[in-house]
């Protein structure tokens, strides 16, 4: 295991980036959000999917030199096509637009387009609710779940993440995904050739496995059953049906550099805490201060601001063989 600074993971990713296909101002932005997954400890999100980007620049499945573009449709609404490259620079453009518009009207959406895999969406809200608005995103991902009781795989793993900014410290903030377990855990476990937990995945028969590769050639299984696939309903028709993105079901995949592009989407809301009157903030401090205070319990996103303070005072903790792997993406 080595131990790396933000700097040099930033440069690892950018370098691999660069050499396929993808221009300096995309791969600072990928660097950034993968950067963040892995101060988040979610390194499935993170380095792990370096080679896959790469690849899939490589092939034009994604293209490395897209500039996103937008159009305010609406005063509250701005719709962004991503070009098909990576999501990144395109939540870049939500970020920058959200805050304000927010501020202006109460709330605003941005819905984006011809996008691809959006990493940790917790850190896109919690971006906002660093910058002084309440935040809801939701996200769609090629097809790993069935509806409940069927067996043909319609939707993503779907997160749902929200962050809300508090008077007296930093946001709550809350990122699940409608699986029991992100996919990318168990594309991490495939790689390192780690067997997963029973219950995680289904494999290509629709049997119980604990082989990771065969949980990613099979299906998951939603969490809370069928109350998680009626969650996923609602996130397709909220980030695809609404912005004319594709659905999961019409999405490639994002591990591999076959197909056309996926063309998934993202829809993050921003809501200005002030909206119904001033102190927002503190009223949300004040339940977050209930959840502190009881015996047991943990407000949401305390622990990865945890690990981040953690690795950014003492180095961030890396696969040597996986920064080889990544060294060694070629062009």
């Amino acid at each position: 295991m080595l131990t790396m600074t933000p700097e040099a993971v930033t440069d690892l990713i950018m370098g691999a980036l660069t050499r396929n296909r993808t221009s300096d101002a995309n791969a600072a932005s990928v660097a950034r959000a993968l950067l963040a997954a892995e101060l988040a400890g979610q390194n499935g999100h993170g380095l792990r999917r370096v080679a896959a980007y790469a690849a899939q620049a490589q092939a034009g499945k994604v293209d490395g030199f897209a500039e996103p573009s937008s159009e305010q449709t609406r005063p509250g609404a701005l719709a962004i096509d991503a070009g098909n490259g990576f999501a990144y620079p395109a939540m870049d453009l939500a970020l920058d637009w959200l805050p304000g518009a927010a501020r202006a009207q109460g709330i605003a959406i941005a819905g984006i387009r011809r996008s691809h895999h959006c990493g940790v969406a917790g850190v896109i809200v919690e971006a906002l609710a660093e910058r002084g608005v309440a935040a809801l995103m939701v996200a769609n991902a090629p097809a790993a779940m069935a509806p409940w009781g069927g067996n043909r795989a319609l939707f993503g793993t779907d997160p749902i993440a929200f962050a809300a900014p508090v008077s007296n410290g930093a946001p709550v903030v809350v990122d699940i995904s409608l699986s029991k377990v992100a996919r990318g855990k168990i594309m991490a476990a495939s790689q390192r050739g780690d067997p997963i937990p029973e219950g995680w995945a289904l494999d290509p028969d629709g049997q119980p496995t604990t082989d990771a590769k065969a949980a990613m050639a099979g299906t998951m299984i939603p969490l809370g059953d069928a109350k998680g696939t009626a969650l996923a309903l609602m996130v397709e028709l909220l980030c695809a049906g609404l912005t004319g993105a594709n659905y999961a079901w019409q999405a490639t995949s994002f591990f591999d550099d076959k197909g056309d592009p996926p063309g998934t989407g993202q829809a993050i809301i921003a809501i200005d805490p002030d909206a119904f009157g001033a102190g927002g903030e503190a009223r949300m401090a004040l339940m977050a201060d209930m959840v502190a205070g009881t015996d047991g319990a943990r407000v949401p996103g305390r622990r990865r601001q945890q690990i981040r303070a953690d690795y950014l005072e003492h180095g961030i903790p890396v696969d040597a063989e996986l920064e080889a792997s990544i060294r060694a993406i070629g062009g």
